[in-house]
Parts: C-alpha cells; structure tokens; sequence
C-alpha cells in the first residue's frame, strides 16, 4: 500500500505516514495486554484460594464475600473508566491502569488479613478484569471496520487462551514457590510487559500515524465527522440488554464454576492438577469457539444465532458438570464451558460496534463491561453458599440453567436494532 499524507494527530500537530498498515500489529499488541489481564481474571484467582485460605484461616464463603465486594466495586467504576478512555485514549489508560493493577497485585503478597485480601480484590479486579480489558478491546475497534470481527476475534480468541491456561503455570508455580511470591512475580511482569507495549506500541488511531481505517487509501469522505450512537441512546435499545443479559449470565455462571473448579472437579473424583488439566480443553474449545464467532459476525451478522448458540453450550455445560467424571468427561466439561463464555464475550466485543458505532464506544461498553463484571461478584458466593449448606454443587447448578435459556428466549424474541451507522466508508468514498 502506498503511503499516504501526513495527518493530524488526536492532540494536534503532524504524525509521520507509515507504508504499511498497523492495524494487525495492534491486534497482537492489544492481544498481550489482554493475557496480562489474568492475574485479575477468576481464573488466574482460583488457584490462590485454597492456599490463602490455608494460611489465613479464611472460610470459603469469606473469601467469596471478599472477592464479592472487590467485584462489585470494581464494576462500579466501569462507566467512568469508559468515559475516560473514550477522551484520553485507550494508550494513556493502559499506562496508568497497568501501573495501578502491577502495585496492587505485589500488595497482595503483603496481606495477612480479610481486609487487606478484601482490598487486593478490588484492584484486581478493577484494574485486571475490568479497565485493561476494556482498553485493548477499544483500540482495536477504532483500527477496523470491515475485519472488525475477525481482528476482535483474534484478540479474544489468543487473549482468552492465554487466561485459561494461566491457572497451569500459576498452580505449579504456588505449588513450588508459595502463594506470596507469585503474586509478587505475577505484579513484576505486568510492570514490564504492559506499561511498555502501551508507550512504545500502542496508537490510538490509524490517524495517529496517517493511516485509514482497514488499510484503505484515503478519500475526502474518510475526514467527515465519524457517526455513533452516545450511550444514552445504547441504553435505551432493547437488544443492548439483551446482549448485557448473555454476557452477564455468563460471567456469573462462568465465573462460579472456574472460582471453585479446583473443589467443584474435586467432589467428582478428580486430584487439584487434573482438576487444573481441564482449563486445557476450556482454552482450545474457547479459541476454536472465538475464532468462528470473529469469522460469522464479519460475514453474516446474526446476532440472535451467536446469542442462542452461546447460550445453549452453557446450559450443556452447567448440567454436564454434575455428572462429570475423571478422563474425557471432564474434558467434555471444560470444553463447553469454554466454548459458551468465549463465544458470548467475543459476540458482544464484536456486535457492539457494529450496533452503535465507535464514537462512544468505550463509554457504551464501560457499562456493558460494568454489568459483566458486576455479575461475576455473586456467582463463587451463591456456589459458596449452597455448597456449605448442602455439600454439593449439583443443586445450584440445576438451578442456573433457567438463566441461559430466558435469555436465549429473549434474543429470539426481541427486536433488533437498526444498525448504527458505520464509522468509515468504502470506496469511492460510499458509506453503508
């Protein structure tokens, strides 16, 4: 591709043109930051909370009161990092919420109390599950249009597979070197690895280095104010809640199983590693599964076949887990499970943009992200609980199957939205 002429830069002044598009670079970028999500992601969690319970004399429902209250806080603050991110960029807020998410994670190899535990959760689970995320996600979206799926696809697909697969290297780790310093190590690498790529790396928009969206040549039409819906109009859109239900339903049922996976496989016959082998076809089903969803959204736009898809997989795999055995069983387990979450998480990453734009995406999403994390809070408590009362999961996960079948009844059933208007045109300087 030829270059093209310098542009202005989002703080003013001139940016030197590259020859070749950055877009795909970004994606691998954005892909780092997101697998550096995982100390603060249930998975990278889980296999701290037997030993922290060990050591500080905590029940399991304590401890999931405490992830529960750093969960809801951190879900609160979503809507406002949205807002920031969509005015500062997502470079900038990736410099500071890796800062933040690295201090806290080397905090909590500090801790001796619930209240210190309590705390270290609320970072975490701000900075980690909620806010980096969302950064990284941002950024590729305003770097394509018609690959939007396919490169958000990418990032969920390898990033999801890296979170899954962390819970291996941080069992064995914990197992050899002691809870403490893996939390320590773990806040070290995101200091070295994310602040770096946000500073060297990441640009905000193709504009930022004269470039267009996808790679195309430039047109006259490429300068004309971008078109998106604000969030206020997202929130009144009935299918934004539908999509909001699928996601949420997931994190909170997704999320309840892998926070006590180790225990839930445990009661079903399997030893701590092979409870942990079983994050290996969790990460290959969820790739497999993010990929198709990146591929069929770019090309068939079916938001209510992604929804139900995703949906089924989960009731599958919630009523598959009470019957779970050692060996392939458990394996077909993991599978489902991982299938279901990643679809629905790579649907909405994709789906959103294309429904309401990319001006105010960030903001839009910092709720959607809000909601989701939101709804990872009461799932490890409820399975707690229930499990403390009944000494078994089986009951609550019966019970959780409504949830994904109403929410696959309401994505057949409501109305879709007129599809925003799209943020670039196409050649000879068309837009659809």
């Amino acid at each position: 591709m030829s270059a093209t002429p310098p542009s202005p830069a989002a703080g003013g002044g001139t940016v030197r043109t590259r020859t070749r598009f950055g877009g795909w670079r970004i994606v691998a970028y954005a892909t780092v930051v997101v697998v550096m999500t995982a100390p603060g992601q249930t998975a990278g969690v889980s296999p701290f909370i037997d030993p922290v319970m060990a050591e500080l004399g905590l029940s399991r429902s304590a401890v999931s009161t405490a992830y529960l209250i750093g969960t809801l806080t951190g879900a609160a603050a979503m809507p406002l990092v949205g807002r920031l991110v969509d005015r500062y960029g997502s470079r900038a807020a990736i410099v500071v919420i890796g800062a933040v998410f690295g201090g806290v994670l080397i905090g909590l190899s500090l801790v001796s109390s619930i209240v210190g535990l309590t705390a270290g959760f609320i970072g975490i689970r701000l900075a980690g599950q909620g806010a980096l995320g969302l950064a990284a996600v941002t950024v590729v979206a305003h770097w394509f249009d018609r690959r939007r799926g396919t490169a958000l696809g990418i990032v969920s697909a390898f990033g999801s597979a890296g979170i899954s697969l962390a819970p291996i290297l941080i069992e064995r780790l914990i197992a050899f070197h002691g809870w403490r310093t893996v939390w320590l190590i773990e806040g070290l690498a995101v200091w070295a690895i994310v602040i770096p790529i946000a500073l060297l790396a990441i640009r905000n928009r193709p504009s930022d280095v004269g470039q267009q969206v996808d790679g195309r040549p430039a047109s006259a039409a490429d300068h004309q104010p971008a078109a998106g819906a604000t969030r206020a109009v997202a929130l009144r859109t009935p299918y934004f809640w539908v999509l909001a239900a699928g996601v949420s339903t997931s994190g909170l049922l997704g999320t309840a199983v892998v926070f006590h996976q180790i225990s839930l496989l445990g009661a079903r016959g399997l030893t701590p590693a092979e409870a942990a082998s079983v994050f290996i076809p969790m990460t290959t089903a969820g790739l497999a599964a993010t990929l198709l969803v990146g591929y069929l959204i770019d090309r068939l736009h079916r938001p209510r076949l992604l929804i139900v898809t995703s949906m089924g997989l989960l009731t599958l795999g919630l009523a598959w887990a009470t019957i779970a055995t050692p060996g392939w069983s458990a394996w077909a387990y993991g599978a489902l499970m991982g299938a279901s979450t990643n679809a629905i998480r790579a649907a909405e990453a994709a789906l959103t943009p294309h429904m309401f734009g990319t001006d105010h995406l960030a903001s839009i999403r910092g709720v959607m992200t809000a909601l989701s994390v939101a709804s990872t809070a009461a799932g490890p408590l409820i399975f707690a609980v229930v499990h403390d009362t009944t000494g078994s999961y089986n009951a609550v996960l019966l019970a959780s199957l409504a949830l994904p079948l109403a929410v696959a009844t309401a994505a057949l059933t409501t109305r879709l939205p007129t599809t925003a208007p799209r943020v670039t045109q196409h050649r000879g300087g068309q837009s659809r």
